[in-house]
């Protein structure tokens, strides 16, 4: 299949944003002070994580994306505008004095990860209000909206949110955290992964208990469907007209980190251009298989997905 113009669709999105940074270098020995390897860093990267990579895979498909978010008054919030920008898009990033911006920073040697460490604080309630009404004034301009949940504290009030969205006739698409789903109820679809399901509803012992839970959950939260990513099992569609599985593509598995903001961007541009639930989950499975050949947090083009698709 061919992908058709994109251009036109709209989507909005909103959550938790943060900065990835990347030192790369070699390692060639064992510190003498601690049984951990020594990396010489030799180049640093920085990228959009969370739901600002979202909205850059959103971007790379040629699509017209604004993005709501929260940021600190401090360098990492200066350089997810300054990048957020240069990928075309529409970024309303609110500032809170009280807050640092979310980083996650990356050690990697020889194209392992060696270590993650986290810089982040919580958002103050007067900053997440301020959203909320900003929320409201785009919700018009937009065919679709992703909430991008990492816990971090920018979506606290989703669950009025959804319902605004919902009220407005728009696609509401919510990628998860926790174990609190109550708050994304009324939403089109939610994109849990295995592990994010299983502490909701407990193990399953085979695809029909798996059905069984899935579509249980689905009917509680009134949505119209839950999709959920499996890693290399690839990817299963709970919905009222049954269920829809995509296998794995991938060819070589690099890096998962940010799979699943691949995952929700692709399946928000095709709903909102209008494809049904197969075509959707189809072209967002091929978009994962290619994002996870990549490292790090990363984007997968129109023409990447093009050429994989034919």
């Amino acid at each position: 299949m061919h992908l058709e113009d994109l251009s036109s669709v709209r989507l909005l999105i909103v959550g938790d944003v943060m900065l990835d940074r990347y030192w790369f270098g070699e390692v060639s020995r064992i510190s003498p002070e601690a049984p951990v390897p020594i990396v010489k860093v030799e180049r640093s990267e920085v990228r959009p994580g969370g739901a600002a990579n979202v909205a850059r895979n959103a971007a790379a498909l040629g699509v017209q994306v604004s993005l709501l978010a929260l940021v600190g008054n401090d360098e990492p919030g200066e350089s997810l505008a300054r990048l957020l920008k240069e990928g075309g898009i529409d970024a309303s990033l609110h500032i809170d004095e009280a807050v640092t911006t979310t980083v996650k920073l990356r050690v990697i040697g020889r194209q392992q990860q060696l270590l993650r460490i986290d810089f982040e604080t919580m958002p103050s309630h007067e900053v997440l209000l301020a959203k909320l009404s900003d929320f409201e004034q785009r919700l018009p301009e937009c065919d679709a909206v992703v909430f991008s949940d990492y816990g971090k504290g920018g979506l606290t009030h989703i669950g009025e949110m959804i319902g605004l969205a919902r009220v407005a006739g728009k696609i509401v698409l919510v990628d998860p955290k926790g174990d609190e789903y109550a708050k994304y109820a009324g939403a089109t679809i939610i994109t849990p992964n295995r592990g994010e399901l299983r502490e909701v509803v407990g193990r399953w012992k085979d695809e029909a208990d798996l059905e069984h839970k899935a579509n249980a959950l689905r009917t509680e939260l009134a949505l119209q469907a839950l999709l959920v990513t499996r890693s290399d099992e690839g990817m299963t569609l709970f919905h009222a007209g049954g269920t829809l599985h995509e296998k794995a593509v991938a060819r070589e598995v690099f890096d998962v980190s940010g799979a699943g903001d691949t995952v929700i961007a692709t399946l928000a541009v095709m709903l909102a251009h209008g494809a049904d639930w197969a075509a959707a989950i189809h072209v967002a499975n091929v978009a994962a298989g290619i994002v996870v050949g990549k490292l790090g947090t990363a984007v997968v083009t129109r023409d990447e997905l093009d050429a994989a698709l034919n």
